[in-house]
């Protein structure tokens, strides 16, 4: 790519970066890819970023704009061989939280700094994920991102209320939900915002029974882009963010982000429950009943996440403020289990909230009786820190696979199935089978409510076979998912690892639809290209340098 680094430099006043330190930190993300940039760009303010666009306008042949910010994505969607656009260094601020329950963010503010400042005012954004200590809430915006109190809240396409964004000729249009009036007046500009709600509008009124009847039957889904949610008939609004959210920046680049927020529950009480082999069976029929007393999140890890956690025991510990003269009474429940019934196949975190710590409490105690026909072993925590524990390890297990099992690597590339939970029980032993077909070390944990998991393998970057393994497991992981009419991504996204999916998972009538929206928001393919739709197998090359 023949980009002028020098003219770019003068057509912005951030930073323009191209060394080759720089580039290599930029080449990877959390996915199992690495691609090298052409250069780095920081811009300092919207006016910055508005011009960053209007340069790629004029130069488009020579270089596109993909957004990030942390680099926590999962599916390589913040990857490119052209230009990254930098948020965190300067779109880092929460701009303003306010008394009626929302906030105005930038893309790069870290969730953890944003959730502090919202906790103060006595608000919460509950769409948080289990990397909320390392992600912005740009990148919730991108992926649609949702954790462990997505069962009751719902994920981010909720609570992004205004979306601030720079479009493809440089202009800036903040989108929300627009009144049939309201709708009519944006149509009538000759403005692009102008062009594109009235070209999405057309599309989706050409096409409105297909868009419909193709919205994946799940409770969690960040596939493709999401059409289906955009017009709401009965009440007859149009709502652009739908589709905004989730789109891992491929229509423009966002500058500010106003969230709805709520208020947090003042007490919660967790009941953890132990399934064994012998039980998984009953799993559908648990998680129901579980479901029918309201938890606000109902979580679980896998026998495999307890075993790599004898392996990382010390940062555990260190993580739990525990020393090995405790371990025995934190971890009591789980040495019961083990000695009555061996290692859990499965535990279930289904945790209860009021802002009355007697109500929650009986809350728990009532879904923990309603389980006594099922003969499960069940635990109630006896306290906050007690809960923490478990949400440790739910929440941190993936980084402490990043960071403490040598010689082996985080692999997500099946890392994010969604089915509904009724069909766990005959789901998960036919995934099981297919992951045991493969000599790789893996975790399953996740979000059991929503039928949500993360399948999280562990492995050796120089094997021979890896590429054909990435691909074989995700030909039979993703066949069985859709088989059960689930999707392939509940909260990660496609990226470059689920987009050449799409076609298999909606048919091809939708990707065009999907094409087509692509190309009414950015026809010149300025904004992040190749992911969602018109995929490159030549950028999924994979950290070991050879190509998935």
């Amino acid at each position: 790519m023949s980009l002028a680094i020098e003219d770019l430099k003068k057509a912005v006043r951030g930073d323009v970066v191209n060394d080759q330190k720089t580039r290599a930190i930029y080449s990877e993300d959390a996915s199992i890819f690495h691609l090298q940039p052409a250069c780095v760009v920081s811009p300092k303010d919207t006016a910055d970023l508005q011009s960053l666009v209007r340069y790629a306008h004029e130069h488009r042949a020579d270089m596109s704009l993909t957004a990030r910010a942390a680099g926590t994505d999962m599916s390589g969607g913040p990857l490119t061989t052209s230009v990254v656009v930098d948020f965190l260094k300067y779109f880092n601020k929460t701009l303003e939280v306010n008394d009626a329950g929302w906030a105005r963010a930038q893309p790069g503010a870290y969730y953890r700094d944003f959730e502090k400042a919202t906790l103060a005012k006595g608000w919460l954004l509950p769409c948080y994920t289990a990397s909320r200590e390392l992600n912005t809430v740009g990148g919730m915006v991108a992926n649609n991102s949702g954790g462990e109190q997505s069962l009751t809240y719902g994920k981010t396409n909720r609570y992004a209320r205004e979306i601030e964004m720079v479009l493809d000729d440089g202009s800036l249009f903040r989108f929300k939900k627009l009144t049939r009036a309201e709708l009519e007046q944006v149509k009538s500009e000759h403005t692009r915002a102008g062009d594109i709600h009235r070209h999405i509008e057309q599309l989706i009124a050409q096409h409105q029974e297909k868009i419909a009847k193709a919205k994946p039957a799940v409770s969690k889904d960040s596939t493709g882009y999401a059409l289906w949610d955009v017009w709401d008939r009965k009440a007859d609004t149009f709502d652009l963010t739908q589709i905004i959210v989730g789109s891992q920046g491929t229509l423009g680049l966002i500058s500010e982000i106003d969230f709805s927020l709520v208020r947090p529950k003042k007490n919660s009480q967790m009941l953890v429950i132990f399934l064994h082999r012998r039980d998984m069976q009953k799993l559908g029929h648990l998680v129901n009943a579980i479901l029918a007393h309201k938890p606000e999140s109902f979580e679980s890890y896998d026998d495999h996440t307890f075993l790599i956690l004898l392996k990382v025991l010390p940062s555990m510990l260190k993580r739990l403020g525990a020393t090995i003269f405790s371990l025995g009474w934190k971890f009591l429940p789980e040495m019961r289990s083990v000695l009555t019934g061996g290692i859990p196949k499965l535990v279930l975190l289904a945790q209860f909230t009021s802002d009355d710590a007697h109500e929650a409490r009986v809350q728990a105690e009532k879904a923990r009786d309603d389980l006594a026909s099922f003969h499960v072993q069940t635990h109630l925590t006896k306290d906050a820190s007690e809960s923490e524990k478990y949400w440790v390890i739910r929440r941190e297990s993936f980084n402490l696979l990043r960071s403490h099992v040598h010689g082996k690597l985080t692999a997500p590339f099946i890392d994010d199935l969604s089915v509904l939970p009724e069909k766990l029980p005959e789901f998960l032993p036919k995934l099981y089978a297919i992951l045991d077909e493969y000599d790789i070390t893996y975790t399953i944990a996740g979000h059991v409510g929503d039928g949500n998991f993360h399948i999280i393998p562990l492995v050796d970057f120089s094997r021979p076979d890896l590429a054909q393994i990435f691909h074989d497991l995700s030909e039979k992981v993703y066949d069985l998912t859709f088989s059960f009419g689930g999707s392939m991504s509940g909260e990660h996204n496609d990226g470059l690892i689920r987009t050449p999916f799409l076609e298999k998972m909606y048919g091809r009538d939708i990707v065009a639809l999907f094409e087509e929206t692509k190309n009414i928001f950015d026809p010149l393919t300025i904004f992040n290209p190749h992911k969602k739709v018109n995929f490159k197998p030549e950028l999924a090359i994979l950290k070991s340098g050879k190509s998935a």
